[in-house]
């Protein structure tokens, strides 16, 4: 960290209690990168601004921080076992000079914008039933206005190359569920979710029509095709990413901020999905907090709604045909990788976190050197040259004097 970021963090002593709060979980959302389970845990355990001065070396951590982090993550479902909180900083130590959360807070400022943390009057509490995986905060773009409760709330998402009956299901639905009041939450991307913005716009009554969970910074409308769309839905509903401005809509974050648009609805309604869509991944998010998941039939000679019927079959979800079966579900609580049904899983879907988070890191027609790799993946040295390794062995990556890039095949 430099001096002057070192004094910025200084100054926060003079602080008041929830802007201390603010600044950190805005430098470490930079810091983290979404789901980082080790660092939502360090942040459970001694809160934010510790954190940060844990993470950027200021503070020292003991044994037992790192017996109360183990509980944690078992607590949270995961393994009785990790790498420790040593390697977690030096995994994190490479953006540390990056960060300035004041820069960025002023970033949204000039956008019109805000960011919100627990705590906030602002903050959806209907978040929490993430758990330990609930975001450090959101960044939104968008009026300071409250966001609708999870019962008040319903998901539609779908296949970026939606169908003519995609698209038309989608804005009928969507725009029905707007003129009963929902709020329509959707990702903001091609296809099933630019249908569900649009439909929620043309027929919101609602004070927040519509919701876009974003996979990369807000300062930016991402795809660039749909950034008038995305101008209206922050203009008349709210855009909003876990993610600091500035960050890159990278795959693994896609996957990441499924998770927020079920959590943020009470329902999610996947309408076109093919066999291995990333629909499907939100639909398990879904699922996994204890919402209703529900899918939108289609033709069986569709392979757009080979995914809606995979969860039919499986009875992870439940049929559902129009805009008052939807409302009634709600009332009730309160990218395609193949076409083919027998396609083997794609390489990805076997990398570990770490390895999927350097994939895309990398870069696919110039080279990056294992150094600027440690900044953008947010990894040490060591795990970026091991994973560089394992990338090259799967034909993922490939080296050229010393420099590497992503391969086309990946």
């Amino acid at each position: 960290m430099s001096n002057t970021e070192s004094k910025g963090f200084t100054a926060m002593a003079v602080l008041g209690k929830q802007d201390k709060e603010r600044i950190a979980r805005a430098a470490l959302s930079r810091l983290m990168e979404p789901q980082d389970s080790v660092g939502l845990a360090l942040v459970q355990a001694v809160g934010a601004v510790e954190t940060l001065g844990i993470a950027s070396g200021e503070l020292a951590s003991g044994p037992n921080l790192e017996r109360e982090i183990s509980s944690l993550l078992v607590d949270a479902g995961g393994a009785s076992s990790w790498a420790g909180l040593p390697a977690s900083i030096r995994r994190w130590a490479p953006r540390v000079r990056d960060l300035a959360p004041e820069r960025d807070l002023e970033t949204m400022n000039r956008l019109g914008g805000r960011l919100i943390i627990p705590g906030d009057e602002l903050w959806p509490e209907q978040l929490e039933a993430l758990g330990l995986q609930e975001p450090l905060c959101l960044w939104w773009r968008g009026q300071e206005q409250p966001l609708p409760i999870a019962g008040q709330a319903i998901a539609l998402v779908g296949s970026r190359d939606s169908t003519n009956y995609g698209a038309s299901v989608t804005g009928d639905l969507a725009f029905g569920l707007a003129q009963r009041g929902f709020t329509v939450v959707s990702g903001g991307a091609y296809g099933i979710d630019a249908h569900a913005h649009r439909g929620a716009l043309s027929g919101g009554v609602a004070t927040v029509p519509t919701i876009a969970v974003m996979a990369g910074g807000v300062d930016r409308f991402y795809p660039s095709g749909n950034e008038d769309l995305l101008r209206a839905v922050s203009t008349q509903g709210a855009v909003m990413s876990e993610v600091p401005p500035g960050s890159a809509p990278t795959r693994y974050r896609f996957l990441q901020r499924n998770r927020i648009i079920a959590a943020l609805a009470s329902v999610t309604v996947v309408v076109e999905a093919r066999w291995r869509s990333g629909a499907l991944n939100t639909a398990h998010h879904a699922e996994t907090i204890g919402r209703v998941v529900a899918a939108v039939p289609g033709s069986i000679h569709s392979a757009n709604s080979a995914g809606c019927h995979r969860l039919l079959r499986d009875g992870g979800a439940v049929c559902v045909t129009d805009v008052g079966e939807i409302a009634e579900l709600a009332g009730g609580i309160g990218e395609s990788a193949s076409e083919d049904r027998d396609a083997r899983a794609a390489v990805h879907d076997g990398l570990s976190l770490e390895d999927l988070i350097l994939l895309d890191a990398l870069p696919l027609r110039s080279v990056s050197s294992v150094e600027k790799l440690t900044v953008v993946a947010g990894l040490s040295v060591e795990a970026v040259r091991a994973g560089l390794g394992r990338l090259g062995l799967l034909g993922l990556a490939s080296s050229e004097r010393g420099a590497w890039k992503r391969t086309k095949t990946s």
